[in-house]
């Protein structure tokens, strides 16, 4: 049987197959790289990262692109902030989302493009959009999407434009060019933003004038240079729809003439954060870097993130990442007395971590057949537990037992989750609980602007012996 997801689009089950017969061709939005990528961010690659890591067990030959925004609104604007040039400023947090992305084990995309290489394309698809009728230049040199040009606009996200107002001003009485806007508006997108000072120097020329791209254009160029006019399949958080995705297909669709511009569409729930939603004011934005400092290993993260189904909203708790560390370790223990027995080393078990036809039957293939309908991760997980401890029996024949590993050792590398790896990571300060937890008040306290408080918690951690150092997305902690 294929994988099949939930298409957004059609809202049903679809099975993932290449249109060509040939490559599975998918892209996936990705990072604005203005500061660390957090949790919430993460969830999502790593759903995706699931979804390609199935695939390749299924069989299936991939084309996969995610992109880099390394142009926008906020990237502009916080590296003027810091007095660094866009691209200084954008290298240094595309890297350090690449080392995230390595000690989560993230599969690299086959292409990565970044948006300020392809400024030719961009340019490119509002010239066609332009010439068919479907944008307009406005008197300063911006160029706008016509969104009553396109009659299927909202289709994807089942927005009904008949009760939405359309808001092609701010309040200011200024065009409305922001790269993001609100649900209940729908408007005339921006494809091209004329230079304003507040720009700088991040400008090019355009037949237009000088400027730079909208938001959303981007992926479209991108998509399209790399997969081709239509592709099988498109991914992004769910926060995405709209407007994002949904102008995607608006402004490829009528530049192309080519429909559709994704086969289907799959789209990751979002992360609430101990039963809220992600708020720096209340202290409960996490980056990989904060967990690692609190003693957690990549793995634990991983094994968190992707535990809950990624069409449901799915509650992050501490205690829920230390219950992902005891899910491992039991996965680990219950293990071991198994490849004593097959004389093998836990490193020889660790190469077995690869895409392997025999998922698909013997004891594993419960387990298989949940993670290929729908990327049921929690359901698969369950039946891991259960197979592990009928792999335990004794009277079962060591030349059976092996094979089931090597399915097994299918089944870890669709999920990315890599045994015993304790071992290879680089020894850490171990870093108390309480100790943690005064800094992370103290890093609050520092946000909220109560110096008052950020000093006496700073003061408190010098006399239990650690020593906090800031940066400008966070702290480091050291012993004094």
């Amino acid at each position: 049987m294929p994988v099949k997801i939930h298409d957004t689009l059609s809202k049903t089950k679809q099975p993932l197959a290449p249109a060509d017969g040939k490559t599975f061709r998918f892209y996936c939005c990705g990072p604005t790289v203005y500061g660390p990528a957090h949790i919430g961010n993460f969830r999502t690659f790593l759903v995706q990262d699931v979804l390609r890591r199935t695939l390749e067990v299924d069989g299936l030959a991939l084309c996969h692109v995610r992109n880099i925004t390394d142009v926008d609104d906020k990237t502009i604007r916080q590296s003027q902030a810091e007095s660094r040039t866009l691209a200084e400023f954008t290298e240094h947090w595309t890297k350090k989302f690449h080392a995230d992305c390595g000690a989560l084990n993230l599969l690299s995309p086959h292409q990565e493009p970044r948006a300020t290489a392809h400024i030719k394309e961009q340019v490119e698809m509002i010239e066609k959009l332009v010439a068919g009728g479907h944008a307009y230049a406005a008197a300063d040199g911006s160029v706008y999407f016509k969104v009553c040009t396109c009659d299927h606009y909202g289709e994807l996200s089942g927005l009904d434009r008949s009760n939405l107002r359309t808001q092609n001003v701010n309040s200011a009485g200024d065009a409305n060019d922001a790269d993001e806007y609100d649900r209940e508006s729908v408007t005339d997108f921006a494809l091209w933003k004329a230079r304003k000072p507040e720009d700088g120097e991040n400008f090019w020329s355009s037949p237009w004038g000088e400027g730079r791209p909208g938001w959303h254009i981007e992926c479209s160029a991108m998509s399209v240079k790399y997969l081709g006019e239509g592709f099988d399949l498109h991914g992004g958080g769910i926060d995405l729809c709209f407007p994002h995705h949904e102008n995607e297909i608006a402004q490829s669709e009528c530049a192309t003439g080519s429909r559709p511009f994704a086969r289907l569409w799959f789209h990751s729930a979002h992360l609430m954060v101990e039963g809220s939603k992600m708020s720096k004011s209340l202290g409960n934005l996490y980056t990989l870097e904060d967990l690692l400092a609190k003693g957690y290993r990549p793995m634990d993260i991983r094994y968190a993130l992707i535990s809950g189904h990624y069409r449901q909203q799915l509650n992050f708790t501490l205690n829920g990442l230390k219950a992902a560390r005891s899910a491992l370790e039991k996965m680990e223990k219950t293990l071991r007395p198994i490849l004593v027995r097959l004389g093998l080393t836990e490193e020889e078990f660790r190469a077995w971590i690869k895409p392997s036809p025999l998922v698909t039957t013997g004891m594993f293939a419960p387990a298989w057949e949940k993670l290929s309908d729908d990327l049921n991760v929690p359901a698969a997980l369950g039946v891991i537990f259960s197979v592990l401890g009928d792999l335990s029996d004794p009277t079962l024949h060591d030349s059976a037992v092996a094979g089931q590993l090597e399915a097994f050792g299918a089944i870890l590398y669709a999920l990315g989750l890599d045994l015993f790896t304790a071992a290879d990571e680089p020894a850490a300060e171990d870093i108390p609980e309480p100790i943690a937890d005064l800094a992370e008040a103290r890093w609050a306290a520092k946000q909220a602007r109560d110096w008052a408080n950020a000093d006496r918690l700073r003061d408190e951690l010098l006399q239990q012996g650690w020593k906090i150092l800031d940066r400008k997305d966070g702290y480091d902690l050291e012993k004094a």
